[in-house]
């Protein structure tokens, strides 16, 4: 599992935001898109593709892409 993998990923779960938009340095939370429906996705996606449980204070204590990414590697 790598970052660049997890970002592509990451962008799939949003309909608007270009996937170039999105770096490991992106404050998720700072996107136009960003809802607690997409982070419902962003959980039920790192179940499907990494087999990791995400849960919500999990997404809370992230700020970056790059921390959701650790969280999920920790998990792993």
């Amino acid at each position: 599992m790598d970052i660049n993998t997890f970002i592509e990923n990451f962008a799939g779960q949003f309909d608007d935001t270009p996937a170039d938009q999105i770096t490991p340095d992106t404050i998720f939370a700072d996107l136009d898109e960003w809802s607690s429906l997409t982070a419902l996705s962003i959980i039920a996606m790192v179940d499907e593709e990494y087999g990791v449980t995400l849960k919500g204070d999990d997404i809370k204590n992230a700020t970056t892409v790059q921390d959701l990414f650790n969280a999920v590697t920790a998990k792993k």
